[in-house]
């Protein structure tokens, strides 16, 4: 049954970096990267993150900063804290050994389950399933398995292939039907699309032989999330080689990063506490000003560039200096308020 999609799978994928000379370690670095980041990011910069970390004992030694460093471009700062949390982990309960049963690795800190299948799987070349969304689309498709996409659904997905259900699946290596369903479900079997006459297990395919493949599995009816205009102050305070900033908390948006002092200046969202309101009138609308989003936010940042002793007259807040020429891990709203007035 899957004899097409394996051989199409290792002829079309297997010079992606983290599939060559592959290794344990390897694998868990990868699949914590893709999480939420498509195939093309990751290649561009899973090397170079390598050379920096190329072993779980280098990754346990670094910083935060340094992690996340490494991490710019990848985003979602948190998977790279949780990947040092997990090297860290490794190191002091397992002597730097990656653990081949999955209860220990479940109990590693920042390796939840579909990590945790995916060492096994994919980098042990166990049978075990990672259920990720392309693994789920594609084998409820494939098996014609009725059910609204989420946790219900993967739970059943993995109760059903635990139970001898998929045979197929169960025969083929762990690392080859993993990674050639993943495949399957970026390129031919996607969310939105299904290029059923090219896929290759078209012909024993439940949905694709259906009138509607995409009606497998069933996608939930999403609300429409309200969106809030805001806009913001970016108060840079330059001296020398030398930025004032703050490191984000860990419950505010891109937390552990550094960001120039910033302030509310008007909220759609009176419940928003990200930033302090700034007190005073200030006259805003003809400073330099730059576009960007975040979550339900649509904000208008606008830069306000004042000298050290200006900034102490007038505002208040729990700043200090940061050298710019240091590897900072500095947030993107900042680095284009520098770009704004360099």
């Amino acid at each position: 049954m899957f004899k097409k999609l394996l051989k199409w799978s290792k002829d079309t994928y297997t010079e992606l970096p983290w599939r060559r000379n592959r290794t344990v370690y390897k694998t868990l670095v990868s699949e914590i990267m893709l999480q939420q980041t498509t195939v093309g990011t990751v290649q561009n910069h899973f090397e170079r993150f390598l050379l920096i970390y190329p072993d779980i004992e280098t990754l346990a030694s670094s910083t935060e900063e340094e992690i996340c460093v490494a991490w710019k471009g990848l985003g979602y700062y948190r998977r790279a804290r949780n990947l040092r949390k997990a090297a860290i982990d490794i190191v002091e309960n397992f002597n730097g050994k990656i653990p081949t049963k999955y209860e220990d690795l479940i109990s590693i800190t920042g390796i939840g389950e579909y990590t945790a299948n995916a060492i096994l799987s994919i980098g042990q070349n166990k049978s075990a399933l990672s259920i990720d969304a392309n693994i789920e689309r594609v084998v409820s498709r494939i098996y014609g398995i009725q059910g609204a996409k989420g946790p219900k659904l993967q739970k059943l997905i993995k109760k059903k292939f635990e139970d001898g259900e998929f045979p197929e699946i169960a025969k083929c290596k762990g690392r080859d039907i993993n990674e050639a369903l993943m495949d399957l479900g970026r390129i031919y079997c996607q969310a939105r699309s299904a290029n059923c006459v090219g896929c290759p297990v078209y012909k024993d395919c439940v949905a694709g032989n259906s009138k509607d493949a995409l009606e497998y599995p069933e996608i939930p009816v999403k609300k429409i999330a309200k969106t809030y205009e805001l806009d913001l102050l970016r108060v840079i305070v330059k001296e020398k080689d030398s930025i004032l900033g703050y490191r984000k908390a860990d419950d505010e948006w891109l937390s552990g990063q550094i960001e120039c002092p910033t302030f509310i200046l008007k909220s759609e969202d009176k419940k928003l506490k990200q930033y302090p309101e700034l007190d005073s009138k200030l006259s805003y609308k003809k400073l330099k000003k730059y576009k960007t989003a975040i979550t339900k936010y649509k904000i208008t940042n606008y830069i306000l560039e004042i000298s050290h002793a200006e900034f102490k007259k007038s505002y208040t807040g729990a700043f200090r200096k940061y050298k710019l020429n240091e590897k900072l891990n500095i947030s993107t709203a900042t680095t284009k308020a520098l770009d704004k007035i360099l």
